[in-house]
């Protein structure tokens, strides 16, 4: 996971005029700011995916400017092995390293065109990066769900980080229909790390998800500070889509 620079953030919003939903940071000092009202989605159940992943199967930045985040994103997109958002203290593995096997598809939405050199989904800005989403065809459901599964493992440690450091809270998760489902941790700051664990209580800032359709996987990291209501929306229409 990059390092959440939340004071970076809360300028780069400031000087895009995009201070509105829950882009802007949620006031730490006070009580946890009320969530984002979910946006409206259909009752009808998704259907488990089969065959390759495609760029239409990957999240769009429609799906935040519907929780407030208005500003201007660029879409990055690559195919390959490399970093999927698997934290520091989950070992910063490779997607490859993780699950062996071919590579899967990468897109990065950011607030500013310049990306690394040496992956063009992850911004040279880091307060830049709204989200990067990193999917793939498992072959199968059965080996869908065992990778969702492994990679949400991975990142059980962060759960537990010494206080002062960030953390990764409770697991989340969502059951759309038969095979189409997902979870997701939500980031919290080292300030609010007293005790070694999320804040129970507060709103998260973004965080991390894991997605499964049929025999599509994927893995969402969100670094726009969205509570829990935003982040349910962002991911339940991930996992729709892919």
């Amino acid at each position: 996971m990059r390092a959440r620079a939340v004071v970076a953030v809360l300028v780069a919003a400031a000087t895009l005029g995009v201070l509105t939903g829950r882009f802007v940071l949620p006031d730490r000092s006070s009580a946890p700011a009320a969530p984002t009202a979910s946006p409206s989605h259909s009752a009808t159940a998704p259907t488990p995916a089969t065959g390759p992943v495609t760029e239409r199967n990957l999240l769009t930045p429609t799906a935040f400017a519907a929780v407030g985040v208005t500003a201007h994103l660029y879409v990055r997109d690559r195919f390959g092995d490399g970093r999927y958002a698997n934290a520091e203290c989950a070992g910063e593995k490779t997607l490859g390293q993780t699950l062996g096997g071919p590579g899967a598809h990468f897109r990065g939405l950011m607030t500013a065109a310049a990306a690394t050199s040496d992956d063009s989904t992850l911004a040279v800005d880091e307060s830049a990066q709204i989200a990067r989403e990193v999917a793939a065809d498992a072959g199968s459901p059965a080996l869908a769900q065992n990778y969702t599964e492994r990679l949400a493992l991975e990142e059980v440690p962060c759960q537990d980080e010494p206080p002062g450091h960030w953390v990764y809270g409770p697991t989340h998760t969502l059951a759309l229909a038969p095979e189409v489902s997902a979870s997701w941790m939500g980031g919290f700051e080292g300030k609010l790390n007293s005790t070694g664990t999320a804040p129970p209580g507060r709103e998260p800032c973004g965080g991390i998800a894991f997605l499964r359709s049929g025999s599509h996987y994927a893995v969402l990291e969100v670094d726009a500070c969205l509570g829990t209501a935003a982040m349910t929306a962002v991911v339940r229409t991930a996992v729709s889509q892919l």
